[in-house]
């Protein structure tokens, strides 16, 4: 009995094994098959567009929305938009070398710099800028702190460059800014002060722009602005991570004066000039070269007619901007375009008539003469930490920042060090001394310790002991290390800076912690001492992390 018993639950074990097997053995091949298939790729998107990074929230949430409505081309395949966001110089690029298919940058400014690169490239007439529509707007305005704008007569008084060149001058803690003309703000800007400086508001020619009254006034008002910039969503951003602003008024969109608001304590008013202002006008714009595909036509169409449709529009209203769509109101309920926002949807009330391309052009040239001049100091570490990728990479930065700053009257200087001060080269006009600077940047040599603060300090006499108060005053240092050679102490250089900046001549600095080894704590505290930056950087970024700083000059 217990034999058979033991065959019975044999017999049983086996059948169940067999049952396993034969159940979980298709399973196992097919798994291991399916490993050795190739994977089928993601569907490569039908339009590739490139934007301006201050749409970035709004156009995500609008193309989530449009990717929801699975819009399908006319062969059935899903319409995809992938979305880059790129800045101007980057965005021409791209567009040219076929990178995207359509643009919206923040201005129109930047599809006529689209097409004249493509005219360049080709060597003819034709253009590559094709449809275009415009889905936001946002005037341009002095962004200003509401104590600030008050103290000038707000909201009674109408406020313009005319009060903002009065302020400076008989305030000399007035800080404000605009970004440089690289930037549709930036230019804009300089565009509405030429107009001012003509008394136009519409019709200004290159006669205007190139008068010896206007170029005065250009240059009066020009000569007050602290310090230049990367853009006007920079320096918003800056001042909302770093908790307070670090000027008094600067030059924006009215979209950022309603973002800055909502994100912080303090507050800002839109000053829209009284001489009058023009438009960030965000066009979409679909680029034409050959070969162009159905399916990337037929995107931009569905894609545009979604951009103008009322559920669109008023996310757009939503975020700040102005809708396109003139027919919805700007004072509803709903819209952030309120006095609690710091702005006015009346306003403005001139708007200024978009030069030609001629004008636009010399302007920008202009500006290079009218513009406040800089004199600003590199320290460059050449301690035996950056040798190899480090010093190739700084090399390729420091020509970077150099080849950036067209206007020769600009003055650089440079201090290498490592253990002790290795070279000096003395401040003088670019246009005597980008030679001296490109030999000093290609005979950098490796080796020794980091005597960081000896060679701030150093740099610090030098703008001191000019005493310009004409021109900005900067230095940009960096380095990858640790301070362990200076004679100096760190609470020593602080103070100096400090007592220096109150007494003498503002110097603002510039911190580069290059690598994860830099000493951020010793370079924030020395920027923080002149009320200037620390960034950091590596090898991949420390050439655009240059370029990026040269804009502030």
């Amino acid at each position: 009995m217990v034999r058979r018993r033991r065959s019975r639950s044999g017999t049983l074990v086996v059948l169940l094994v067999l049952f396993f097997v034969a159940t979980s053995l298709p399973l196992a091949c097919w798994a291991f098959i399916s490993r050795l298939e190739p994977r089928r790729a993601a569907a490569p998107p039908t339009l590739r567009l490139a934007y301006a990074p201050d749409k970035d929230a709004l156009l995500r949430q609008l193309l989530a929305e449009f990717e929801r409505q699975q819009p399908k081309t006319s062969s059935g395949a899903d319409m995809r938009v992938e979305i880059v966001s790129m800045l101007p110089e980057d965005m021409v690029k791209a567009a040219v070398t076929g990178g995207v298919q359509a643009v919206s940058p923040d201005s129109s400014l930047w599809l006529t710099a689209i097409d004249e690169a493509w005219q360049n490239e080709k060597g003819s007439d034709s253009q590559l800028v094709g449809e275009t529509v415009r889905f936001a707007i946002s005037p341009v305005v002095i962004a200003m702190r509401d104590s600030v704008a008050r103290s000038l007569g707000y909201p009674d008084e109408p406020l313009g460059w005319r009060d903002i060149l009065e302020r400076a001058r008989g305030d000399s803690q007035f800080a404000w800014s605009h970004s440089s003309t690289s930037t549709a703000s930036g230019l804009l800007a300089t565009l509405a002060e030429f107009y001012a400086g003509a008394g136009k508001t519409r019709g200004l020619t290159v006669e205007d722009a190139t008068s010896e009254s206007v170029l005065s006034y250009v240059s009066a008002l020009e000569s007050t602005v602290k310090q230049y910039g990367e853009g006007e969503l920079a320096t918003v951003e800056r001042a909302l991570s770093e908790g307070k602003l670090a000027l008094d008024a600067f030059v924006v969109q009215e979209q950022l004066v309603v973002y800055f608001n909502s994100q912080s304590d303090e507050q800002l008013v839109a000053v829209y000039p009284e001489e009058g202002t023009l438009w960030e006008d965000h066009p979409l714009a679909l680029l034409e070269p050959a070969g162009l595909s159905r399916e990337s036509r037929e995107t931009f169409q569905a894609l545009k007619r979604f951009l103008l449709g009322r559920e669109a529009q008023q996310a757009v209203l939503a975020s700040g901007y102005r809708p396109s769509d003139l027919g919805m109101p700007l004072d509803g309920p709903d819209s952030p375009l309120v006095a609690a926002n710091g702005v006015d949807p009346r306003q403005p009330q001139t708007v200024l008539q978009m030069p030609s391309i001629a004008v636009v052009s010399v302007v920008r040239d202009v500006w290079w003469y009218t513009k406040r001049h800089t004199n600003v100091v590199l320290v460059v570490d050449s301690s035996g930490s950056m040798e190899g990728e480090k010093i190739a990479g700084a090399q390729l930065a420091l020509r970077a920042f150099v080849a950036a700053i067209r206007g020769d009257a600009e003055r650089v200087g440079m201090v290498e060090f490592s253990t002790e001060i290795e070279r000096l080269v003395p401040l003088d006009t670019l246009g005597d001394n980008r030679a001296a600077l490109e030999l000093a940047t290609e005979e950098l040599q490796v080796g020794g310790d980091t005597a960081l603060l000896d060679a701030v300090g150093a740099a610090y006499g030098l703008l001191q002991e000019l005493g310009d108060r004409e021109r900005i005053n900067a230095i940009v240092v960096m380095t990858d290390g640790r301070e362990n050679a200076s004679s100096t102490r760190l609470r020593q250089l602080e103070s100096r800076i400090r007592d220096g900046n109150a007494r003498g001549v503002p110097v603002v600095i510039f911190s580069i912690a290059y690598g994860r080894d830099a000493d951020l704590g010793v370079l924030g505290a020395i920027a923080e001492a002149s009320r200037g930056q620390v960034r950091r950087g590596d090898t991949t970024s420390i050439e655009d992390l240059y370029k990026t700083i040269s804009t502030y000059f």
